[in-house]
């Protein structure tokens, strides 16, 4: 079995160019040619390959990468052991990264990193540090506070505009389906309450069903949340609530 260099360059997500880079160097020179005189690739090439690619990701220059690969003395068994080590030096790297980058995202209080005239620009008159007490001491200790604290310690204003303009059209659409008729438990409205639970997956933090029907609660129980809603289309509140819960069910 062979390849071409395009089927090769396909398979490990590199450029063809790449290919003839290695192919010029002598540090990937494909076993045999087709009688056009086009390089054909066999799965030994492809093996070499991985190899190659594998230390460029942790940084080794090609020159080097080449002593590596075609030393004489070479154990198979003790390059893997070497392979290993240094992915393991690099796991332990990334996650101290991690845990630095996760100890500054805490260090945001609301995780709100925008001037005045920014979140005036995306937010209106509503300023979400004015809930920001009352958020911590309800949800505080939760995971999901934690998760939405790091996630949106890294928006900026762009962001926001995005998810802004995301729900706001969510809210234009769930409108148009109630002034349609169309019933609350209905598909329809179970498909739009589905997109508003994904919304604040991708935005906040993962919201199962069961903390999605608890937020629909709020939504009729809380004076904030039902005006909320009834500023946006009379009816609203309810109508989501019914429609969170349909969905949750059918979830089932």
């Amino acid at each position: 079995m062979s390849y071409s260099v395009g089927q090769v360059a396909r398979f490990a997500g590199i450029t063809v160019r790449t290919l003839h880079h290695y192919d010029g160097i002598g540090l990937l020179v494909p076993c045999g040619r087709n009688h056009a005189g086009h390089r054909r690739y066999t799965d030994a090439d492809l093996d070499r390959l991985q190899q190659i690619l594998f230390y460029r990701e942790l940084g080794f220059p090609l020159d080097e990468v080449a002593v590596l690969l075609d030393d004489p003395d070479a154990d198979p068994v003790e390059h893997l052991r070497r392979r290993h080590r240094l992915l393991e030096t690099r796991i332990g790297r990334l996650r101290e990264m991690a845990t630095a980058v996760e100890h500054a995202m805490e260090a945001h209080k609301m995780g709100i990193s925008l001037t005045p005239e920014e979140k005036f620009e995306v937010f209106g008159d509503f300023d979400p540090e004015e809930h920001a007490e009352e958020v911590e001491r309800r949800w505080g200790d939760s995971d999901a506070y934690r998760q939405s604290q790091r996630r949106t310690a890294a928006y900026g204003k762009e962001d926001w505009l995005r998810i802004k303009g995301e729900q706001e059209d969510w809210q234009r659409r769930f409108v148009a389906l109630m002034d349609s008729g169309a019933a609350s438990e209905g598909e329809a409205a179970m498909d739009l309450a589905e997109e508003a639970r994904q919304q604040i997956c991708r935005f906040y933090y993962d919201c199962d069903y069961e903390i999605h029907t608890g937020l629909a609660g709020m939504y009729v129980g809380d004076e904030r949340f039902r005006s909320y809603y009834e500023d946006i289309r009379p009816g609203m509140a309810r109508y989501l609530h019914d429609a969170i819960l349909a969905n949750a069910v059918r979830s089932v």
